[in-house]
């Protein structure tokens, strides 16, 4: 079993930045994958960016590239996901995500993470 334990979210003016952290505890794999993704509401999450342990690869929404950066603490088994230049169009439930052994292909399916942290709301207001 591995427990994911999110801070960061907060209440931001647009164009403003924020950092999450997510740590995962427990049961953790040697090869996994942690990832963020939100949550609108009334519309299915959305995928925002991912992270592989081994190599450290990445990869991004749409709709975040350019202005989210997700990277690592192995050492801490913890991501960061660094959001600049926030707009109201970001405001949302992040959760974080964690999923040993997922393939390149399924990294932004919600469905290959087993995982799931219990969320922290990102408010973009003025």
């Amino acid at each position: 079993q591995v427990e994911l334990v999110e801070s960061g979210g907060g209440l931001v003016q647009p164009g403003g930045s924020l950092m999450l952290s997510c740590t995962a505890s427990g049961s953790t794999y040697s090869a996994y994958t942690m990832g963020w993704f939100r949550q609108f509401p009334g519309k299915d999450s959305e995928f925002v960016a991912a992270l592989r342990r081994r190599g450290g690869h990445t990869w991004y929404g749409d709709s975040v590239k350019g202005r989210f950066t997700i990277s690592r603490d192995n050492a801490e088994n913890t991501v960061y996901l660094q959001m600049n230049s926030l707009s109201t169009e970001d405001a949302a439930v992040y959760r974080c995500a964690y999923g040993p052994h997922i393939i390149v292909s399924q990294i932004s399916n919600r469905d290959a993470y087993r995982y799931w942290g219990q969320g922290t709301q990102v408010t973009v207001s003025s």
